[in-house]
């Protein structure tokens, strides 16, 4: 009981004297948790065809709100980064980022074969970069440079392949603004990735800055990107949704 309440004394303890890993640990956990509770609320307020769209936002962020709390208690007791728990997380969270770019087109005519290629495209960025950050230097590049093929053929989806071919014939301009900002999301929010890889020790950028910031750079990057991406499905669906009621009133 005692060591239990001394390490929970110095977790406080770094957060209140401003650690800002820490502060970022925590702040994503308690944006993740509300932005989940907040995606499931607003289901009742759009149409059935997009709220397994809203569901699947809220999946997204609740799970990273639970591995954000055992990935903030890792990092407080031990001072390290949760390289472990933050893949097992990305394992979740991105494949289902992927579903939602299937979802938010399947009104429109999206097809299973492109959902397969983007939860394939994704696997293959986080297996490769995972054994790339564990691994050791010798073979950091090469994985590195596997895993971001996976991400950029998710890239060529979103500007050029199924997706981006499904929105422009959509004619919805709440769809089209939505795509817009998803490939912002996609080319500068998820950038910071691979940017972060490839800060380590006998990588490309390495030196660059601080390995230990890398946390930081990360959980900022976690809360803008699911809960951001998350908003971006809730407008469409919104808006879609009051389309189609003035459709039906008429």
């Amino acid at each position: 009981m005692n060591t239990v309440l001394t390490a929970d004394l110095v977790g406080l303890d770094k957060i209140i004297n401003s650690d800002p890993v820490a502060i970022t640990f925590f702040i994503g956990y308690m944006a993740m948790f509300a932005s989940a509770v907040f995606f499931l609320v607003e289901r009742g307020s759009v149409d059935g065809k997009w709220k397994t769209s809203l569901l699947v936002s809220a999946l997204i962020t609740g799970i990273a709100a639970v591995h954000y709390y055992y990935m903030r208690d890792f990092y407080l007791e031990t001072g390290q980064s949760p390289t472990a728990f933050r893949y097992v997380d990305w394992t979740l969270t991105v494949p289902l980022m992927c579903v939602e770019f299937y979802l938010l087109t399947k009104p429109f005519g999206a097809k299973g074969g492109t959902l397969f290629k983007l939860i394939l495209a994704s696997l293959v960025m986080l297996i490769t970069g995972f054994i790339g950050e564990t691994s050791g230097i010798e073979n950091n590049i090469m994985w590195g440079i596997l895993s971001t093929l996976g991400y950029l053929y998710i890239v060529y989806e979103v500007f050029a392949g199924d997706v981006a071919k499904l929105a422009k014939t959509s004619q919805s301009p709440a769809l089209g603004k939505a795509m817009f900002l998803l490939k912002i999301f996609i080319t500068l929010g998820w950038s910071i990735y691979p940017i972060g890889y490839m800060v380590l020790p006998g990588n490309l950028l390495s030196g660059a800055f601080e390995v230990s910031s890398i946390d930081l750079f990360y959980n900022l990057a976690d809360a803008i990107n699911k809960i951001g991406f998350g908003l971006v499905i809730y407008s469409v669906a919104i808006a879609e949704s009051a389309k189609h009621r003035k459709v039906v009133a008429a």
